[in-house]
């Protein structure tokens, strides 16, 4: 033969091998991504067309639900259901113009007026020119009085061993102060100091026991 038909031959030859061998990984590769993507596919469905029943299930013991009762409460769990109530508001305080606490004996026959101008001197008040006792500040002027709780609220200047009255009323205007607040403090700690040596229980403005809350809301209200 030829050497150059018998390397045509073989050139020949070997392009239809090279051909041959392409075709076939094209195939081979075209198959199995058709195989994959059937796999793919048949996983796919076998998920999302599970049974409903089984999903369910699934669900059921990953999350089970409880009955709850709309009116149990369990601190711990924190589920509660309140009941509905109507919230009526909060009224708000205001200051009245006249400051009036009260302080009333535990005695049946009250208080004494020896008694009385004793506990007064100790907390350093006056007996004033409109017969009831005041505290004064360095100018000479009135902070706050005590009248006391009989007939029109003067104390005797004369026969106070004789007098008698059942409470005391302990006043004053914040609004005509220039420091209501620290007259306050001390009005308060006047009133304890003399509850204290006379025996009496401290009522507030709405005849109650005077608490520190109370005492707080003028406070923080001047």
């Amino acid at each position: 033969m030829d050497k150059e038909l018998l390397r045509s031959v073989i050139i020949a030859t070997g392009m239809i091998i090279m051909l041959i061998m392409v075709t076939w990984g094209y195939l081979s590769n075209k198959k199995l991504q058709a195989e994959w993507a059937e796999e793919d596919e048949l996983a796919f469905n076998n998920k999302t067309q599970a049974p409903l029943e089984d999903i369910e299930d699934k669900l059921d013991d990953e999350y089970p639900t409880e009955t709850i009762d709309p009116h149990y409460y369990d601190k711990d769990d924190a589920v509660f259901e309140p009941e509905k109530h109507d919230i009526e508001p909060v009224p708000r305080f205001s200051m009245p113009a006249v400051i009036q606490f009260s302080l009333m004996a535990k005695a049946k026959e009250g208080f004494n007026g020896v008694d009385l101008a004793n506990a007064f001197a100790i907390v350093g008040l006056e007996y004033g020119s409109l017969r009831i006792y005041e505290r004064i500040d360095s100018k000479r002027l009135v902070d706050f009085g005590v009248a006391s709780m009989l007939g029109t609220g003067i104390f005797p200047h004369e026969s106070i061993d004789d007098f008698y009255c059942p409470g005391l009323i302990f006043f004053m205007q914040p609004g005509q102060l220039n420091h209501a607040r620290q007259v306050f403090e001390d009005f308060i700690e006047t009133i304890e100091i003399v509850a204290i040596e006379l025996d009496g229980t401290i009522l507030d403005h709405n005849r109650q026991p005077l608490t520190d809350d109370t005492i707080h809301l003028f406070h923080q209200s001047l």
